[in-house]
């Protein structure tokens, strides 16, 4: 029989809509409409948004007049099966909108690239194993490919884990954190698969690029997909591997509602699959470490790939006799007998010329007089960096002066200075403002901000990491773990036979740095949570909004074991209002209890005040409020 209702979910941000609802289907409709199609809807009376068909039948439960699809946007089946259960419980997870999650997993319409396909049904759902859940430190190295391209070897070892799942018939998925390593896997997979076995997702593709790229992922075809984070929803109706590289990378954190880390989301998703699961990196993340310690994923080496390095030698430096130079003599040691045989690397904190505002008396760090952030230094106007607030006239709480200096060396002073200092030599930035994706053997001085650090042919020479102490002063929960996981980083860019040097590290971390493996410290770091109960021992919530409503959010919880409260906050809302926040503390079991409360919550405040539907926000997960945010 064909049908003649839809069941629809609208691409809305309102918590009450929230929900399927049924469309009647026009008559001229029904040779178009297909499960996962986009629809314009009618919303309250006359107003038209856009939906998704989910579900097809041929009366309704509802025993009123149903409403008509006002038109088929397109037949193209873009809200797969296998995304929108993994969206639900990404959803489910993070008490947040369903349609928040299929913003992020699917890209919006190019109808262009539409034109002269044919659009299949939905594949049927291949039934879930058991998975395999790994871990995998990884090694070190650059290698050349046979496109003359230089990637790092921990790219040409995911592109062959990748190969062997696609000569299995099966798809595979790879979520990397940036650009840059985007480019490498992709290099890499050039040189072990076809050009229609390989698709990349990334937003700084043109649209029509990244759409066409998408609408291919459609298809049952064995392959490997490959982008940043919202890549871990791609469509793959029998996924067969799932890797997601550098987990710890600040840049698998979601910024957008519902704030789901890639972590978290390929974790559900290997719950719902019965894909492999990979966790890959130079380091180990403390989440990941619990992973291990609870048995819930193994470490298992991956084969090594010919290019793969031995670790280079490394050494921390003190200033010794050096004074107050910048850089101790050991440091410039490795810098001049790297040159002699190739490209050097030398990695700073900041970008720019200064990276800090100080008091010009004291030296004492210029601080928002709110959040106690550091201020900008780029700005006329004195703001915060943390809340981005606007600064009353300058007053050292310390000794009471007045006046603001710039203190701190950032890549364009650092390169000024290694130029005077090695003359003959060119200098190279690397930063935010200064792109550079690969360089070749020749001795030159490259300096770089964390993560900006081109791949060199052939591995640099030395590698110099400065301003330790820069990095490791932050008063953030995850400090030392993000300066050991850069750190080890940018150390595999090195040539087996380099020298690296680290400077102003000491202790664990320095340790951590020098050997071979980080899952000691990434252990240390996880004992010291568990024994503070600190994330990723435990979940976080933060319940935010007006005071009342938060305050009765949070009673909700009464009745829901293993949870406790850090206590409440004055903050100012999205609009400028006076709110609180409250952090919610609870255990892992607990979890879907806490999410299903909380959200019934936001659809209670929802509900009584249309007009305002921020009244009560919850974010799961939250780790802003330990990592310094305001």
């Amino acid at each position: 029989m064909t049908a003649s209702v839809a069941q629809v979910i609208l691409d809305t941000r309102l918590p009450q809509l929230d929900k399927v609802l049924d469309y009647a289907i026009a008559e001229d409709q029904r040779e178009t409409i297909a499960l996962g199609c986009r629809v314009r809807v009618p919303v309250r009376g006359s107003r038209l948004t856009v939906g998704y068909v989910v579900g097809l039948a041929d009366s309704s439960e509802f025993d009123g007049r149903l409403q008509e699809i006002e038109r088929v946007v397109s037949p193209a089946p873009v809200l797969q099966p296998e995304v929108l259960e993994l969206a639900r419980a990404v959803a489910r997870r993070a008490a947040g909108n369903l349609s928040d999650v299929l913003r992020l997993a699917i890209p919006p319409r190019q109808a262009r690239q539409e034109t002269g396909r044919d659009w299949l049904p939905w594949p049927e759902p291949q039934p879930a194993g058991e998975g395999d859940r790994q871990v995998a430190d990884l090694p070190g190295g650059v290698v050349a490919l046979p496109s003359d391209d230089t990637v790092g070897a921990w790219a040409a070892q995911l592109a062959a884990r990748a190969a062997a799942c696609v000569a299995a018939g099966k798809q595979a998925i790879i979520v990397v954190p940036d650009f840059r390593d985007q480019r490498q896997l992709a290099a890499a997979l050039a040189a072990v698969l076809e050009p229609d076995q390989i698709a990349e997702l990334d937003a700084r593709q043109p649209a029509k690029e990244r759409y066409r790229s998408f609408l291919r992922t459609l298809s049952a075809q064995p392959m490997a997909v490959i982008g940043p984070r919202s890549t871990v929803y791609a469509p793959a109706s029998d996924l067969g591997l799932l890797v997601v590289f550098d987990d710890g990378d600040p840049l698998h954190a979601e910024p957008l509602a519902p704030h789901v880390s890639t972590r978290d989301a390929a974790l559900i998703r290997h719950s719902l699959s019965g894909a492999d699961l990979l966790f890959a990196g130079h380091s180990r993340s403390v989440a990941v470490q619990r992973l291990v310690e609870i048995g819930y994923c193994r470490v298992e080496p991956l084969p090594v790939v010919e290019g793969s390095a031995p670790r280079p030698k490394v050494s921390v430096a003190d200033f010794g006799d050096s004074g107050p130079q910048r850089i101790p003599s050991a440091a410039f040691r490795a810098v001049q007998q790297g040159l002699e045989q190739g490209p050097v690397l030398v990695q700073v904190a900041k970008p720019g010329e200064h990276t800090r505002l100080v008091c010009q008396q004291c030296r004492a760090l210029a601080r928002c007089v709110q959040c106690q952030g550091p201020l900008d230094a780029g700005s006329r106007t004195l703001s915060c960096k943390w809340c981005g607030r606007t600064q009353p006239p300058f007053e050292c709480p310390t000794c009471e002066g007045r006046v603001i200096a710039k203190a701190g060396s950032g890549s364009q002073k650092t390169a000024a200075e290694l130029g005077r200092a090695f003359p003959g030599h060119s200098v190279t930035v690397a930063d935010g403002s200064h792109e550079l994706l690969e360089i070749d053997d020749r001795p030159r001085l490259v300096v770089a901000t964390t993560g900006a650090a081109p791949v060199a042919a052939g591995g640099y020479r030395a590698v110099v990491l400065l301003d330790g102490e820069s990095h490791l002063s932050g008063e953030r929960l995850g400090v030392a773990e993000d300066y050991v996981r850069q750190s080890r980083n940018t150390m595999a860019l090195a040539a087996s036979d380099a020298r690296c040097v680290i400077t102003g590290a000491s202790g664990a971390v320095a340790t951590a740095v020098q050997t071979a493996t980080a899952a000691g410290f990434a252990a240390s770091e996880l004992e010291g949570r568990q024994e503070t109960s600190f994330p990723p021992a435990v979940r976080v919530a933060s319940v935010s909004g007006d005071p009342a409503i938060v305050r009765r959010a949070v009673e909700s919880l009464a009745d829901v074991p293993k949870t406790d409260t850090l206590g409440t906050v004055d903050i100012v809302g999205p609009d400028g209002a006076s709110e609180v926040r409250t952090i919610v503390r609870f255990a892992y079991g607990s979890g879907t209890a806490v999410a299903d409360e909380l959200r019934a919550q936001v659809l209670r405040a929802a509900a009584k005040s249309r007009k305002n539907t921020g009244r009560l926000r919850v974010r799961m997960d939250d780790l802003t409020p330990f990592e310094g945010g305001a």
